[in-house]
C-alpha cells in the first residue's frame, strides 16, 4: 500500500469525508501520482500549498504525501500547464511522485477538529455545533458546522482576547466591540467558525463572534445586535491546529504502519506556511 493510501485511510478515520461541506468543498485525494516516490516516509502538513511551501516540501526527498488543509485544486482545470500557478503545483507534485490530500471542512466539522481546537482555547465551558450533522458516521456523534461555546462563568471581552492571542500565537487581532461590552459587559456565549465565518455565524445570536475573517457589513450587522467580533485573519484560525492536534493524531493513526521502504512514517509541519496578511 502506498504512503498516500495509508495517509488517506488514517485521515478518513480522523475526519470522515462525508461530514465535509461536500456541496461546495473539494476534499479527499486531489493528486494521486502514477509513479509514487517509493523511498518516501514523510507526510508534510500545511494550511496552504503555495509555491514556497511546495518548494519546502519537495526539497526533502523523503516527503511522499502532502496534506494541504485548503485544497490546492478547487476550480475545474481544462488543461495543465506550468504557466498557471495552481496547475504548476499539481504538475510538480506528480513529477516528483508526491500525492496531495485535502481534508478542509471535514477537519472543521469533525470532533476534535479545527473549531473544537479553537473552542478549547477559550477557557472553561461547554461546546456544541452551530449546525449539527443530521447523519453523523459512527464515532462522530455531535459533529457539525461551527461551534457555540458557552462559558461556565461569564468573562470580560479583554480576557477572551488574551486567550485568543495565546491560542493563535498572535500579537494582534482585530476586534469590533459592541456597545454593551465597552465598559463592564461580560461574554457568556461565543459563536466560532474557523476561516471565513460570516455565513455560519450570521444566523447565530451570541455575545461574541470568533472567526478568521468577516465582511465589513457582516461586522456592522453583528454590532447592531450587540455582538462583538474577534477576527484573526483567515488561516491564523487554522494553522495552530496542525501542530497541536493533527500532527499527533495522524502520528497515532500511522504508528503501526511503515513506508514502502520499511521505514517508520514521520509527520512534519511546514515552517514557511503563513497567512498572507500581517500587521506591520
Amino acid at each position: 500500500m502506498s504512503l498516500l493510501s495509508k495517509v488517506t485511510r488514517a485521515m478518513k478515520r480522523i475526519a470522515p469525508l462525508e461530514i465535509a461541506e461536500n456541496s461546495w468543498d473539494n476534499v479527499g485525494v486531489l493528486v494521486e501520482p502514477p509513479f509514487p516516490q517509493k523511498q518516501a516516509n514523510k507526510v508534510f502538513l500545511t494550511i496552504d500549498l503555495t509555491p514556497q511551501v511546495l518548494e519546502e516540501a519537495l526539497s526533502d526527498p523523503k516527503v511522499g504525501t502532502i496534506v494541504s488543509y485548503h485544497p490546492p485544486i478547487f476550480k475545474s482545470m481544462k488543461r495543465l500547464t506550468t504557466d498557471d500557478v495552481k496547475q504548476n503545483i499539481v504538475l510538480q507534485a506528480i513529477a516528483r511522485g508526491v500525492g496531495i490530500y485535502s481534508p478542509h471542512t471535514a477537519c472543521d466539522n469533525c470532533l476534535g477538529g479545527v473549531n473544537d481546537w479553537l473552542a478549547g482555547g477559550l477557557g472553561n465551558g461547554s461546546c456544541k455545533p452551530i449546525v449539527p450533522n443530521q447523519a453523523p458516521p459512527e464515532g462522530q456523534e455531535g459533529c457539525g458546522s461551527g461551534r457555540l461555546f458557552t462559558y461556565d462563568e461569564p468573562v470580560s471581552l479583554s480576557s477572551v482576547i488574551e486567550k485568543v492571542k495565546a491560542l493563535t500565537g498572535l500579537k494582534h487581532v482585530r476586534v469590533a466591540t459592541a456597545a454593551s461590552h465597552q465598559n463592564s459587559g461580560l461574554i457568556k456565549t461565543v459563536a466560532i467558525c474557523a476561516g471565513s465565518g460570516s455565513s455560519v455565524l450570521a444566523p447565530v445570536k451570541a455575545d461574541l463572534y470568533f472567526s478568521g475573517e468577516m465582511g465589513h457589513h457582516d461586522v456592522l450587522a453583528a454590532l447592531a445586535q450587540e455582538t462583538s467580533v474577534i477576527l484573526c485573519e483567515h488561516s491564523n484560525t487554522e494553522r495552530g491546529y496542525l501542530s497541536a492536534v493533527l500532527k499527533p493524531s495522524l502520528a497515532k493513526e500511522l504508528k503501526d504502519d511503515k513506508s514502502e521502504s520499511g521505514e517508520a512514517i514521520e509527520i512534519v509541519v511546514s515552517t514557511v506556511d503563513k497567512d498572507p496578511l500581517e500587521v506591520v
